[in-house]
């Protein structure tokens, strides 16, 4: 995503070059990183089954896939057809998802593209909106209406569960917006309580804001303190309830910023089977 916008406010388009760059950075070191990052497929690949006869779903075969994708590519830029943007973030999320350029990744890099396009095209100013959760949560009605556009065109009920999607991912990101604005104040409250050793304690709870999970080490690299002085900034964050060490560990703790993590990864637990 970060790599993505840089090109973008870079003058760099939204192209099918950049998304293979995109999915290079994707696979690599996880999961299909030996599935060809970064190119096109030239075989079939199938969704659901043991083999294209079987399959829920059977993609383009290779030889159709590059006018496919130029297609979508082109309808990246066409300013004619006036649709709001977020029907056409819609539109093309199906159209990635039913091309399947990919030999793996394809979901990821679909979801990922939905957000890519609200910031290249000025909906949003920074990648906070982004649909992973709500589809996970409502994964069999997603698949079941991505099938059911491309069997029986049924566009309207699709972007009807998109735009309620986006509709409530939005509404959460903006009270966990509002719950962590409410929290760091209250945090910085309590840290000017204790006294001269406030400085260095603002410092570090200004660090874990950015990055809440934190390493002694580096909160000293980057705040050019001591390590003395971070470890007792993060001893009274610990004494105050906001940083918590994490590991149970004497040498290379790790510390977190306990409440805030809470509220960034409300919702995400596993789905039961």
């Amino acid at each position: 995503m970060q790599h993505g916008l840089r090109r973008i406010a870079g003058g760099f388009p939204l192209s099918l070059r950049l998304i293979r760059e995109i999915h290079t950075i994707l696979l690599r070191g996880g999961r299909g990183a030996n599935r060809t990052p970064g190119e096109f497929r030239r075989s079939q690949n199938w969704v659901g089954g043991t083999r294209p006869g079987n399959a829920t779903f059977v993609p383009p075969p290779p030889e159709r896939l590059m006018e496919c994708l130029d297609s979508l590519e082109r309808f990246f830029h066409d300013e004619k057809h006036k649709l709001p943007i977020l029907v056409e973030a819609g539109l093309i999320h199906v159209q990635f998802e039913t091309i399947h350029p990919f030999l793996d990744g394809n979901g990821r890099l679909g979801r990922l593209l939905i957000t890519l396009l609200l910031c290249s095209k000025g909906a949003l100013r920074e990648p906070l909106l982004y649909l992973s959760l709500y589809f996970k949560t409502n994964r069999e009605r997603y698949y079941d209406l991505l099938q059911r556009v491309r069997t029986e065109g049924a566009w309207e009920e699709w972007l009807t569960f998109f735009l309620e999607g986006t509709e409530i991912t939005a509404r959460s990101a903006a009270d966990a917006a509002k719950q962590i604005l409410t929290l760091f104040a209250k945090d910085r409250d309590h840290i000017q309580t204790i006294g001269r050793a406030a400085s260095s304690a603002l410092r570090v709870h200004e660090y874990m804001q950015k990055k809440p999970l934190a390493v002694i080490g580096a909160v000293s690299d980057e705040l050019k303190l001591s390590i003395p002085t971070v470890t007792v900034a993060l001893d009274h964050l610990v004494r105050l309830g906001i940083a918590k060490e994490v590991t149970g560990k004497r040498r290379a703790r790790v510390f977190g910023y306990s409440r805030y993590l809470k509220i960034l990864s409300e919702g995400t637990e596993p789905l039961k089977q």
